[in-house]
């Protein structure tokens, strides 16, 4: 029998608030949310508190053409 290796697909969603913040969200085929915010041009885990402000009627959803711009 062969063994295959399953492997836990994401969806990320990109948002800039109000306040001028980019925020990358990530959730799992689970459910599970992760939040990173964009500080000084990389990637920094943010705290899960900071998820809700995707929903905050100022922020946005950022265009294909802001997010092919951000870094990895």
């Amino acid at each position: 029998m062969r063994a295959y290796r399953r492997y836990s697909e994401s969806v990320r969603d990109f948002h800039r608030t109000e306040m001028g913040k980019t925020l990358r969200v990530e959730e799992t085929e689970e459910g599970a949310l992760t939040v990173a915010v964009l500080k000084e041009g990389s990637w920094a885990l943010a705290p899960l508190g900071m998820i809700g402000l995707r929903l905050s009627p100022n922020t946005r959803r950022l265009t294909a053409s802001e997010i092919k711009n951000l870094p990895q």
